[in-house]
């Protein structure tokens, strides 16, 4: 999967892939209405060239992770943006083991590469990286977004389908259905919500059951 994405990176200009877009802002949108603030922790998973992190560094954020199977994506990023931006992490999310808890997991475009069996692998590291109260914004196509992108086939999601993939840990507190308008002038309808882990997990923190028992 590696060599696939670096293919794309290494051959085609940022402004020339189908995802491109100038500015994050039905992301930001939905990090303001979950009520992120410049203190918590942002994993931005498969962030490839986006400015999701430069925007969050503009706003206050310091503890920016951007996670993604290739490298090429990921210096890039580091060239335009500088290195301090955020830390990075090469990995591909089907395999990858968290290390930490974050405030903020952010996935833009990754999930609905992934097979069924990779997205209940997907949605159990989400929950193993996800602190207690902690946010979580997905943007996907939706059920009348592309069958393929990038060469690769892909799953369709509603906001019902997202929630029911994140389990009953979570919350779906807002669900979007956004048109994204590709550099050719194609039309992608995209699925996004944003969820909240459920306070349940201080409850039980209280009562000395720790944070990775619950999940």
């Amino acid at each position: 999967m590696s060599e696939h994405w670096n293919q794309v990176y290494d051959t085609r200009e940022p402004d020339q892939v189908s995802w491109f877009e100038s500015e994050p802002a039905t992301s930001l949108e939905l990090f303001d209405l979950l009520g992120v603030t410049p203190h918590d922790s942002v994993i931005d998973v498969g962030g490839g060239q986006s400015t999701l992190v430069e925007r969050l560094r503009s706003r206050g954020h310091s503890d920016l992770t951007l996670l993604d199977v290739s490298a090429s994506a990921l210096a890039q990023t580091i060239a335009r943006a500088g290195r301090d931006v955020a830390t990075t992490l090469e990995a591909d999310v089907r395999t990858w083991v968290p290390t930490r808890r974050y405030d903020v997991w952010h996935d833009r475009a990754v999930l609905h590469f992934l097979s069924a069996e990779e997205a209940t692998h997907y949605a159990h590291t989400l929950r193993q990286a996800v602190a207690p109260h902690g946010g979580v914004i997905i943007g996907v196509f939706s059920p009348e977004g592309p069958t393929t992108c990038s060469g690769l086939e892909v799953t369709r999601y509603d906001a019902a389908h997202l929630g029911e993939l994140l389990g009953e840990d979570f919350d779906v507190v807002i669900e979007r259905r956004v048109t994204h308008l590709t550099p050719n002038g194609k039309s992608q309808s995209f699925q996004w919500i944003a969820a909240r882990r459920r306070a349940r997990g201080s409850s039980l923190e209280s009562r000395g059951v720790t944070a990775d028992e619950i999940l």
